[in-house]
């Protein structure tokens, strides 16, 4: 048996709004949206996001995400505007990252070995 990369169900308050965020801000391409199943999809390159709309509050989520430069990756999401709450940065269990943090609420750990 064989494993591929899981794809999380993000709760969000629209998926529309999602979608336009990740599109704008993050670099990802609309894949589909579902109006009456209330979810919908984004893309980047492999990495696949799906948004379920919820009511009332959106718990956040924590997501890992491996880039091949983060030095290369922070400045492009720099560049557009994505919320950075934490720098590049070598950490001392390996890995080269940096933090931004959606809309939502969501983190988002783009990292590289080191």
């Amino acid at each position: 048996m064989t494993f591929s990369q899981p794809v999380p169900a993000l709760p969000v308050h629209s998926v529309v709004e999602a979608q336009h965020y990740y599109q704008e801000k993050l670099g990802f391409d609309i894949a589909w949206h579902n109006v009456e199943g209330r979810i919908g999809a984004v893309s980047h390159g492999t990495c696949a996001l799906f948004f379920r709309e919820v009511d009332g509050d959106v718990a956040p989520c924590v997501l890992w995400v491996f880039v091949a430069d983060v030095d290369d990756a922070f400045a492009e999401l720099s560049d557009r505007g994505a919320e950075v709450v934490e720098f590049p940065e070598d950490k001392p269990w390996g890995l080269r990252q940096f933090t931004v943090r959606d809309l939502h609420g969501h983190l988002y750990h783009f990292h590289c070995d080191l």
